[in-house]
């Protein structure tokens, strides 16, 4: 897996002696090759106001994450399954002393006294607050502010420079050219809908007007007993002491408890009476002030699928993320379960994720939780953001958690997406950069363009088949379609490289080349699918039918802690990151291969599903007896 990660760090070089003042030509360090869709720089910003400036260090050793993730996680590594700690993950990664020592002289050199400089516990970060002219002489910029359509205003820089020797030790600067990916309507008592789901959300078509009779409706109404069909689930969990299947929810969107039951009277009688077991990060709580499919869809499809696979038998972890008034972003939800996250790589980016205690009052006021939550074995999460709303260096440092995540055998499932090859709200991009609805340029999903995560597409019965045929499957093209194509930012792992070489040689897509990546050198997404299409979900009391990759990423995450459960049941080690092992000889045939379908987009009909993996469902849909040998057979 070289290289996929790697290309977003220079190796450290050795810096000269700091006795003198060092002096080194600036360079440009990040620049914005254009504003926003819906943005407008509207003024400079006042020289005497104050910016926190916080400057992330490079950590040691992460141009080797890849080879580290590889030893434990490919099927035929000696070391297959040998997790590490989150000790030996933070000793590994922790930034040299060096950087710490050259950044912090260099800021002393340019006037700043020491006691304002403060160096983070990890010593990841360090901090120093300043006007607005000393971080414009400190990095040659002009900070502006730029205001949304919306009203909102936001305070960023269009490039930053940074001396030659210290540009060697940072990653990146906040606040800088980074933009908030995802509004926070202040002004309204719900917060933003989907903090940060605006982008990956369920959709439905409206309520179930008939009595659904299970099996036989399979290719208009999905219940669990069709999945478990399709997928040959059949399997009872015996190890669930020790087991753990987490969700993510993003306050304001919750589930009602009410829900839970009406679904379980009809689809699982087992859970009864259950709810999840809750985990409140950062004043998350299940709300029920507001309802709707807008803030219920999500959270009951979620839970009423992924509690009833795994059976009642099995506790489901909620990680209800942020509160009403801030909401949340994934980095909320990463500090809380790796404590050095929180200083890590430059750790939270407050134009992106959510501050806590609440700056501006009215919301949690308290501390941020870091480091206070345990992550489970599986985690899915049904959100997402399209790779441009974010900057690489942000990306980056966000998809090298989730590489240590994997490292400590936990499994990471992302939705890839709804509107094909184009970017959540159909949204695509323009030559400049931007995004757009008339752009053309196919314009990918985040996370699941990082190669530390497995990405998830959608598939559907086809119409008028029975989950009795050989493949009753194809990609979803009811209402949505399934995310996929390849990554402007991430290189193409390893682990994958065989699989999609053979698709883009046997399959070339016939678009011009420069409205997708078409270098062959890039991260491929979806990695697997499930199925996404006409979910029967209990929703504020009534049934409705629910589409999305949000429906694919839960019931695969229940999939795969079933094999979980049974690999702990033997004595072995939990799964952790699966692409190394899924790509891999040892599991071929252990995916059912969808055939069938395309995910249009961008004015296009977008990829093709064929033979082996393609940009629209991946390698295919689970077959659950396959992979369950497969990994059993495993050290």
């Amino acid at each position: 897996m070289r290289c996929s990660l790697a290309a977003f760090f220079t190796l450290s070089l050795a810096v000269a002696s700091l006795a003198e003042p060092t002096l080194s030509p600036y360079n440009v360090h990040e620049k914005r090759s254009a504003i926003p869709f819906g943005w407008s720089n509207t003024r400079r910003h006042d020289s005497a106001a104050i910016l926190p400036l916080r400057i992330a260090l490079k950590q040691s050793n992460l141009e080797f994450i890849d080879e580290y993730l590889n030893d434990v996680s490919h099927p035929k590594s000696a070391n297959y399954g040998k997790h590490w700690t989150a000790g030996e993950i933070s000793r590994k990664f922790s930034p040299s002393k060096e950087s710490i020592s050259t950044v912090r002289d260099w800021l002393v050199e340019n006037g700043l006294a020491s006691e304002r400089i403060r160096v983070s516990p990890t010593k990841s970060w360090i901090n120093v607050d300043v006007t607005v002219e000393e971080a414009e002489r400190l990095m040659n910029t002009e900070y502006n502010v730029y205001t949304h359509v919306s009203g909102q205003e936001h305070v960023a820089c269009e490039a930053y420079h940074l001396p030659e020797h210290i540009s060697t030790h940072v990653d990146f600067v906040l606040p800088s050219v980074n933009f908030d990916a995802k509004l926070k309507r202040r002004s309204e008592a719900s917060g933003g809908i989907g903090q940060p789901g605006v982008g990956i959300t369920p959709k439905t078509t409206g309520t179930v007007s008939q009595t659904v009779s299970e099996l036989e409706q399979c290719d208009e109404y999905i219940t669990p007993i069709c999945l478990r069909a399709l997928y040959e689930l059949v399997y009872e969990p015996v190890s669930t002491d020790k087991n753990s299947f987490g969700i993510v929810e993003y306050t304001p969107q919750a589930y009602l408890y009410s829900d839970l039951q009406m679904f379980a009277m009809n689809f699982s009688t087992d859970l009864i009476g259950k709810e999840p077991v809750m985990v409140s990060i950062d004043g998350g709580y299940a709300q029920t002030e507001y309802q709707g499919f807008d803030y219920n869809g999500e959270s009951d499809l979620d839970l009423q699928y992924g509690m009833t696979l795994v059976t009642g038998y099995q506790n489901v972890t909620l990680y209800q993320t942020g509160d009403m008034v801030e909401g949340a972003s994934f980095n909320n939800f990463l500090d809380a379960i790796d404590g050095s996250y929180c200083t890590f790589e430059g750790g939270d980016n407050y134009t992106v994720d959510s501050q806590y205690p609440d700056p501006y009052g009215g919301g949690y006021e308290g501390p941020e939780d870091c480091g206070t939550v345990t992550p489970a074995y599986v985690i899915s999460t049904s959100y997402g953001y399209n790779e441009a709303d974010l900057t690489p260096f942000y990306t980056a440092r966000q998809c090298a958690e989730y590489a240590k995540l994997g490292l400590m055998g936990v499994t990471i499932l992302y939705s890839s997406g709804d509107y094909g090859v184009a970017g959540n709200e159909d949204y695509c991009l323009n030559p400049n950069g931007t995004q757009s609805p008339t752009g053309k340029i196919f314009n990918p999903t985040f996370p699941g363009t990082c190669p530390y995560v497995t990405s998830v597409g959608a598939t559907m019965v086809k119409p008028n088949a029975t989950v009795f045929q050989a493949q009753p499957e194809m990609a979803c093209m009811d209402v949505i379609y399934s995310g996929g194509g390849f990554s402007n930012y991430f290189a193409m792992p390893s682990y994958q490289k065989t699989a999609v070489d053979y698709y883009l040689e046997t399959y070339p897509p016939d678009y011009p080349a420069d409205i997708w990546n078409s270098t062959g050198m890039s991260r491929a997404l979806p990695d697997i699918s499930a199925n996404g299409a006409n979910y029967v979900v209990a929703i504020d009391g009534e049934f409705e039918l629910v589409y999305g990759t949000s429906c694919s990423s839960p019931v695969s995450g229940a999939i795969f802690t079933m094999i979980n459960d049974a690999r702990l049941a033997v004595g072995k080690s939990t799964i952790g990151f699966i692409n190394p092992t899924i790509y891999s000889a040892e599991f071929a045939g252990a995916f059912n291969d969808i055939t069938e379908g395309s995910n249009p987009g961008c004015g296009t009909e977008g990829y093709n599903a064929t033979i082996g993996w393609d940009p629209v469902t991946g390698l295919g849909t689970p077959n659950f007896p396959k992979l369950l040998a497969s990994w059993l057979a495993l050290p």
